[in-house]
């Protein structure tokens, strides 16, 4: 249905996993500034407003609300040096969030330029899950999705077939 409509295809595999989970109807915190994706959910009608660029590691004031249905989360809990704390503090009652995997043949994302833009940390699943519930999660649905990259060589070989991101879907217990 979105092949080749989006600039990267994992934007089309988290926009059907949104639309799987949720309606355009609730209003979603999304954390982080304005971003592509954020822009994109805008623009296929979801109702979304972006946190402000604050450090939600000191301060998680933002998720600290009941006018959220959900918060969604892609591609940030991994800049957090706690992710547990913000986790934890969400008020809304659902959660969707994509992280990218650890993987054993590539190290954890580093920029030599951009001290904000870092991996703290990159999860396995079970890692990620892990912490979901410590902080109050129940998992509903998860989907782990490839990102080939048009490069020659052996880690963009393994990236055709080995899972680069884990999508969730959960839910407040």
């Amino acid at each position: 249905m979105y092949e080749r409509q989006f600039p990267k295809k994992r934007y089309q595999h988290t926009l059907r996993f949104l639309e799987e989970v949720t309606t355009k109807n609730e209003n979603i915190l999304d954390l982080g500034v304005s971003n592509p994706f954020s822009e994109l959910m805008i623009r296929q009608g979801f109702k979304v407003t972006n946190t402000t660029g604050e450090d939600l590691d000191l301060d998680t004031s933002a998720v600290q609300t009941d006018a959220y249905d959900m918060v969604s989360a892609f591609e940030i809990f991994e800049h957090f040096v706690s992710p547990f704390n913000v986790l934890k503090d969400i008020r809304a009652k659902k959660l969707v969030t994509s992280i990218p995997l650890k993987l054993w043949f590539s190290n954890a994302y580093r920029s030599k330029t951009d001290m904000w833009d870092r991996h703290y940390h990159e999860f396995e699943d079970w890692q990620f899950d892990w912490l979901l519930e410590k902080a109050g999660w129940k998992v509903i649905k998860r989907e782990k999705i490839t990102n080939p990259v048009r490069k020659i060589g052996i880690r963009p070989l393994l990236r055709m077939f080995t899972p680069r991101y884990y999508l969730v879907y959960a839910e407040r217990i």
